[in-house]
């Protein structure tokens, strides 16, 4: 899941990354709302939280441009505004869901999740995705390998998504360090590598057919051919 975040308290802000980043999503943020405006208008994410009173810009006139554009990506508002007359203003602007603060990570992560999900049901696509005897149920984050259910951490699970959704072609190691660890630069680690071995230990190991494949000089690929 992209997920971008337009909040102008710091540590707040740097809190919500973090976990989202453990929780093996990738983050881009904004303190401001002109700013935040922006980089929902010119990036594609899968939800967008929004802080309501924000420097320049306020989370509502960003919501009410992002609607008159037929921007529909998820939206979830954080305030400190907790009376009913504010949730109900804010759901009619066009929020998707309302997190009063302070509130506690696990929740604002259950409801970030369970909203990124409603864009590919909404658009007709499948919630789960598949290699060979090898499924993914997005909504339930469950994992089978023929049959057999399969315990992922959030990193190996974000992983094999992104695998799963781009199968048959070759990923660089930069385009996993951006897509699903966030990184915009090559931090010459080994966590690919390590990260991948674990995956097929996992996905792979006592099956005949291999599905996780090393392309040498190049990459990895996900296929049901070798």
């Amino acid at each position: 899941m992209r997920c971008l975040l337009i909040e102008d308290d710091t540590q707040l802000r740097s809190y919500v990354e973090k976990g989202l980043r453990e929780a093996g999503h990738s983050v881009d943020s904004a303190d401001n709302g002109k700013d935040g405006l922006f980089l929902a208008t010119t990036e594609p994410y899968d939800v967008l939280v929004i802080d309501w009173m924000l420097p320049e810009v306020d989370g509502m006139r960003v919501l009410h441009a992002l609607r008159a554009s037929d921007n529909m990506v998820p939206v979830l508002i954080l305030s400190a505004r907790n009376q009913v007359d504010d949730r109900v203003r804010g759901l009619r602007a066009g929020a998707d869901d309302y997190l009063v603060k302070p509130f506690a990570f696990e929740e604002l992560l259950a409801r970030v999740e369970i909203l990124a999900l409603r864009r590919p049901s909404a658009s007709g696509e499948s919630t789960t995705l598949s290699c060979h005897d090898l499924e993914m149920d997005l909504l339930s984050r469950r994992v089978l390998r023929a049959g057999n259910t399969i315990d992922l951490n959030p990193r190996e699970f974000s992983l094999l998504e992104y695998l799963l959704r781009h199968q048959g072609q070759v990923i660089t190691r930069t385009l996993l360090l951006e897509n699903v660890w966030d990184y915009h630069f090559d931090p010459q680690t080994n966590v690919i590598d390590v990260h991948i071995s674990r995956l097929r230990q996992k996905i792979d190991k006592g099956h005949e057919r291999a599905l996780i494949h090393t392309v040498r000089g190049a990459g990895y690929r996900l296929s049901d051919s070798a």
